[in-house]
């Protein structure tokens, strides 16, 4: 049994771990250089609770199971999980009616959520405005980091057989009898499975085997700034305004590495763009202004925007193809996709490929856990570290306190780095207030050694060189 599965993003790492516990052949294809790098990796990063999605909606279903198999998930994997919790503000008696609503239907699915007024919002949150008067607080609202999150799935699929293919595009599928042909820029895949988790793509994949369009995907562009960890006291929670048509509003979230996020907006856009605008990062600010006061703006270290793939169905749309119930369609997964991400893996096989297909779990099956950063160690487990491998007290990011070794380690470990973009990724460089200034030279040294390639051929990431004039140094 051969199974392709076209996008790496995190639902893409999902299903090819998942499905690696089976006696299968899997083949995951993403376009760009690494895996969780377009929608995945610029998002909220929020596990939201599931209170939100309308009744009898695939993300009403989802979002709830998805959010209940984190802990355990992450726990697994050693990656970062943090309950914060959510308080979703109100301002005003309208608003206060939203909040009502979204009350009782986070009630009916077993979501804990509790009433705050205004006092009661201050004690925990300072620095809420002057315009909110109550606020429903959700204890169980959690954040992890996606990217590392989607990382350490691959890398416990690669352990397991799973063949990684990147930086190669799809451009035709062809049915070749029950099985299917899947053409790349490089290359040629047989397949009895398709799934098609192509994400901002999904329906350009969904045209080349289709006669008729079964969705849209319209680009949804969201903007963010980032504080520097000197403001993380600012926020301690997720903070959302009253959701409304455009989606949940402007946040202010923590991050699992000290940072807040504030954002984002939101643009409906013809054509992918994942810039910035004066004028989107503008609205981020004067939104803000309902929420929140005292807003640190001397802290911002770093801004970006992310793209979400806004479908026409209002809902996630999962569905075998009418032409085939080997080829699978996962379209329109924006909010709550990330929450969701492992409840719509375990949706795909129980409900798609079980009842069609008799799969054989592995006997052996290789587990992967990710290693503990250094600067989440004791003084103890430091030294130890240190006295097996010197390169580990060597620090080459000071802002995120990272070591020679642990660089090294990502490039070598499955799934490996191969720019400075992966490894900022996978081990945080450059992520710091300096933004790379003063270790990001050092990261692209190693890279060179490392790889065995000239300091001029470092990439920065899939389309950009770490050096303008390419070719000049040695």
């Amino acid at each position: 049994m051969k199974i392709v599965i076209i996008g790496g993003g995190i639902i893409g790492c999902f299903l090819a771990h998942d499905l690696s516990r089976y006696d299968v052949d899997i083949t995951l294809i993403e376009r760009e250089s690494d895996v969780c790098d377009e929608v995945s990796s610029a998002n909220s990063a929020i596990i939201h609770a599931g209170y939100d999605p309308e009744e009898h909606t695939l993300k009403a279903l989802l979002n709830k199971k998805g959010a209940d198999m984190y802990p355990a998930i992450c726990e697994q994997l050693n990656v970062d999980y943090k309950r914060i919790g959510a308080y979703v503000v109100a301002a005003g008696e309208e608003e206060e009616e939203t909040l009502s609503i979204l009350y009782e239907r986070g009630t009916k699915r077993g979501i804990h959520m509790e009433w705050l007024t205004r006092d009661e919002l201050l004690e925990k949150e300072p620095n809420i405005s002057a315009q909110i008067t109550k606020a429903l607080s959700v204890p169980d609202t959690a954040i992890i980091t996606p990217w590392e999150m989607g990382l350490t799935l691959i890398q416990e699929a690669v352990c397991n057989g799973l063949s990684l293919k990147l930086e190669e595009n799809v451009v035709d599928i062809k049915r070749n009898g029950k099985q299917f042909h899947v053409i790349t820029d490089k290359a040629h895949y047989d397949a009895d499975i398709v799934i098609n988790a192509a994400g901002l793509g999904s329906a350009k994949i969904m045209n080349m085997i289709e006669d008729t369009s079964l969705f849209d995907i319209t680009p949804k562009r969201g903007q963010y700034f980032i504080l520097s960890k000197h403001a993380t006291d600012f926020v301690k929670h997720v903070l959302y305004p009253v959701p409304g048509k455009a989606g949940k509003g402007v946040l202010c979230v923590p991050t699992c590495h000290g940072n807040i996020l504030l954002g984002p907006n939101s643009e409906i856009l013809e054509e992918q763009d994942n810039g910035t605008s004066a004028q989107g990062l503008k609205e981020v600010r004067e939104k803000l202004q309902k929420t929140v006061t005292n807003i640190p703006y001397g802290e911002i270290i770093h801004s970006y925007a992310g793209l979400r793939p806004c479908g026409n169905h209002n809902d996630f749309f999962i569905q075998a193809s009418p032409i085939s119930q080997n080829f699978i369609h996962l379209g329109c997964i924006d909010s709550p996709g990330l929450a969701s991400a492992p409840a719509i893996s375990a949706y795909v096989i129980e409900q798609l490929i079980l009842p069609q297909h008799v799969l054989k779990q592995k006997e052996l099956y290789r587990h992967y856990k990710r290693i503990t950063p250094m600067k989440d160690l004791s003084s103890q487990q430091k030294a130890e570290r240190i006295k097996k491998q010197s390169a580990f007290g060597h620090i080459i990011c000071r802002c995120e306190n990272i070591s020679e070794q642990e660089v090294v380690d990502c490039i070598h470990e499955p799934c490996g780095a191969r720019t400075i973009k992966e490894i900022k990724k996978r081990i945080r460089p450059g992520m710091g207030k300096c933004q790379g200034g003063f270790c990001e030279i050092e990261v692209a040294k190693i890279l060179a050694r490392e790889l065995h390639i000239p300091l001029a051929e470092v990439r920065y990431d899939k389309t950009s060189y770490f050096m303008t004039n390419k070719g000049v140094s040695k």
